[in-house]
């Protein structure tokens, strides 16, 4: 009577001629599924002045924001805070790498009712900078249905010109601002 597989005996010959194709196949599937790149973030020049068209067809639905930055980082339990923390620090090993991920980090969920062209542009002043507005871009030629979008201002830009100090999201078709959401001390 035989309690365990003898290592010496040759694997099944059925598990031998599947197993490489199975593998194969896993292979194939991981390289043809892969998903759609997200719009990059792109710093423009210049914030031109777009007109106010407001729509309800557009909504901002929620904004978060997170300061990652040891300075000004009270200690906490709260345990998503810490999760977040780590989160974003994830990977960092040098000082260098550290100091790149510092910034912050903005998730911003909207939507859209109808099938449109819109950029999605954050607009923001730093305390370095004083009144200087900076913006950063992101295109979505066929936007419809909720949206979740990431902006970062993160590593030598920020290290360089400091904290945010105000902000404001436009959700830009046809060179309208269709849709807005604003901090508190943006004027």
């Amino acid at each position: 009577m035989r309690r365990c597989h003898d290592l010496r005996e040759p694997f099944n010959s059925a598990f031998m001629t599947r197993f490489p194709a199975a593998l194969l196949a896993a292979a194939a599937l991981s390289a043809c599924s892969s998903s759609e790149e997200p719009p990059r973030q792109s710093p423009i020049a210049r914030a031109n002045v777009v007109p106010l068209a407001l729509s309800d067809d557009f909504k901002f639905r929620k904004v978060t924001k997170f300061l990652n930055d040891p300075r000004f980082q009270r200690p906490t339990q709260d345990q998503m805070l810490l999760f977040e923390r780590q989160r974003v620090n994830f990977g960092a090993v040098t000082a260098l790498d550290k100091m790149e991920r510092r910034g912050y980090y903005f998730n911003v969920w909207w939507s859209s009712e109808r099938l449109a062209d819109i950029v999605l542009r954050l607009e923001y002043r730093q305390e370095n900078l004083g009144s200087y507005v900076q913006a950063k871009e992101l295109h979505y030629p066929a936007a419809e249905g909720g949206m979740e979008t990431q902006l970062r201002v993160l590593g030598d830009e920020y290290n360089e010109n400091g904290r945010i100090t105000a902000w404001r999201l436009l959700l830009i078709e046809k060179g309208r601002a269709v849709g807005l959401h604003q901090s508190f001390l943006w004027n």
